[in-house]
């Protein structure tokens, strides 16, 4: 058993250039690899770990470990439980990978999750939601999120937890039990610290959302309660005596010695105060850096044990610290860290495209009226990559009203019209989350499900034709298809002849008509828009002055039956002149 009294001495390689100096606090620098502890008052966020590639850790294992603690469930309403559901133990049913595929939503996720991937924000996004009341609160949040202080307040606590978490992981990567338990410490003084913190800059930022003030009264009883005044006062009483600690390392050729400071003098100082007046540039190509998050080096570690041995009780009452406060973050705020990084991530898309000049609008949403309205949408999908190279975006607006639950798209190819469909399906999908959609105004029905039929690449494996393929789909498609779900069918039947394609597509059409569910229907039949007043035809727009150039509008019109094509095959030198031309000996 190692002694706990007096000095001890270690012995280094030769030509090590060690100088005597003397240590006040300076074991938290030994203990976490010579690290800068998170300040305890409301001051800078604590440094980023991910620099020096100290791993997160897992969300979801911490989330397992709050789960087993206390679950955060809140079916009866009392008390806040989810920032995200009403029920935060009810989750809505995921999407279909193919209808997220098919409307390009999956390209919308990636660009929300990119950077977020600690959160594990996929299954949250790619889960709408089927309750109006649940879309309100969301709704709420959003708007209150799109306020600075709000935001800001969130985004220091998101900060916090962030830097808790990693401090955590980089813990539980190192071997010496010690600095294992000085970085558990510094990760629960910046939890402490964080958290009343938030307290204050949230009340500051007034929220009016029933989720951020039901957040914030929980937080508030949670920072006034014996656990969270025990683990606070826990943890400040042991920071402090770890600052008291003072030793004293003596270096006598390979020789060191670690012993109490006794008023010995401060070599440190002296070297320090001899060196100002030099110029403190250094060559780039010369400089050593050492990060914050490196585990400790053989002589450092060697020097810690020492020290320990001088303060038995200070570093016993460390090392079971990990134990008494194995799990001390509540379980309520791990869940909205990573929860809000849904509001936060969807927002910083849309300031991001309010900023290119494209609208945003919280859409009024009814589980009765089958309105639609929306006025210059936008397929968000593609208007990221539009932007992204400075392309102009296309708006249109979308319009059912009355009778009206199908609109019938047509007009010349490459004009807009699976586009349109797929912005139809968007609006809906996003509606759904509870967020600003593409627009500057929009009325929508709150569906319960959204299907897609796109077209396929054939499989080899399928025993059965394309069209066969399609009626198959179109099948299951109305196997569980209701009044309140949105169809999105994108040039079917394309495979058949124009005799067969019309017979199946007013077959499909009544079928959709009869049980009253919204649809997009991109097809280039014109007699499908005129089956009855539940349909509506809207066509695709060619500039008058050019009929090769598409404008990518689409209005309510009558179809005309003009698909333009001679202009295509003209532009692409597939006119029969030109093709005689060719083939000519």
């Amino acid at each position: 058993m190692p002694p706990a009294f007096g000095s001890a001495t270690t012995t280094v390689p030769q030509g090590e250039p060690l100088m005597a100096r003397v240590r006040r606090g300076a074991q938290r620098e030994l203990l976490a690899g010579s690290a800068s502890e998170p300040a305890i008052d409301s001051g800078a966020v604590s440094p980023d770990p991910s620099s020096s590639g100290a791993g997160p850790r897992k969300l979801s294992a911490i989330r397992e470990v709050a789960a087993r603690r206390a679950p955060v469930r809140n079916p009866s309403g009392e008390g806040f439980g989810s920032i995200l559901f009403l029920d935060a133990g009810r989750l809505p049913t995921p999407a279909e990978p193919q209808v997220l595929s098919d409307l390009n939503l999956d390209q919308v996720i990636s660009a929300l999750v990119k950077g977020r991937e600690e959160y594990d924000l996929g299954p949250l996004l790619s889960a709408p939601l089927g309750d109006l009341d649940t879309l309100t609160y969301r709704q709420g949040v959003f708007r209150d999120l799109e306020s600075d202080p709000v935001r800001a307040a969130v985004e220091s606590f998101a900060g916090a937890m962030r830097w808790m978490r990693r401090a955590l992981g980089f813990a539980e990567k190192l071997h010496n039990e010690t600095q294992r338990a000085r970085w558990h410490l510094d990760a629960a003084r910046e939890y402490c610290r964080a958290v009343p913190v938030f307290v204050r800059e949230l009340d500051v930022g007034t929220p009016r959302s029933d989720g951020l003030r039901s957040l914030l009264d929980h937080v508030r009883t949670y920072v006034a309660s014996d656990r969270f005044q025990g683990l606070s006062a826990d943890v400040h009483r042991l920071a402090s005596q770890l600052d008291e600690v003072t030793y004293c390392v003596f270096v006598e050729g390979s020789r060191v010695t670690v012993g109490p400071y006794s008023g010995e003098v401060d070599y440190g100082s002296e070297i320090e105060a001899t060196f100002r007046r030099f110029p403190r540039g250094v060559d780039p190509n010369r400089q050593f850096r050492r990060t914050d998050w490196e585990d400790m080096d053989s002589v450092e570690e060697q020097i810690q044990e020492r020290v320990a041995r001088l303060f038995p009780d200070v570093f016993g009452t460390l090392r079971g610290f990990p134990v008494r406060h194995a799990n001390f973050a509540d379980p309520v705020l791990v869940r909205f860290d990573r929860e809000v990084e849904f509001y936060l991530a969807y927002l910083e898309l849309v300031h991001r495209f309010r900023a290119a000049g494209l609208g945003f609008c919280y859409p009024e949403v009814s589980d009765r009226s089958k309105q639609v309205e929306v006025r210059e949408a936008y397929d968000l999908a593609l208007a990221q990559k539009l932007v992204k190279h400075g392309v102009p975006v296309v708006v249109n607006d979308v319009q059912l009203t009355g009778a009206e639950r199908v609109a019938v798209v047509s007009g010349p190819n490459n004009g807009g019209k699976t586009t349109f469909a797929r912005m139809f399906g968007q609006l809906h999908y996003l509606a759904r989350l509870g967020g600003p959609i593409p627009g500057t105004s929009a009325r929508l029905y709150l569906s319960d499900r959204i299907f897609t039929h796109f077209e396929r690449v054939e499989r080899l494996t399928e025993m059965r034709g394309k069209l066969m393929d399609e009626l198959v789909r179109v099948r299951e498609i109305f196997r569980d298809a209701t009044e309140r779900s949105v169809i999105i069918l994108n040039e079917t039947f394309a495979s058949a002849t124009v005799h067969d394609a019309l017979f199946l597509g007013r077959k499909v059409l009544d079928v959709i008509r009869a049980r009253d569910a919204l649809c997009v229907y991109v097809t280039f039949l014109d007699e499908l828009s005129t089956l009855g007043p539940e349909t509506v035809s809207v066509v695709s727009q060619v500039s008058p002055d050019d009929p090769e150039t598409r404008t990518f509008r689409l209005l309510r019109q009558p179809a005309d039956g003009r698909a333009y094509a001679t202009t295509l095959a003209r532009k692409y030198g597939l006119t029969y002149d030109r093709l005689r031309s060719r083939v000519a000996p």
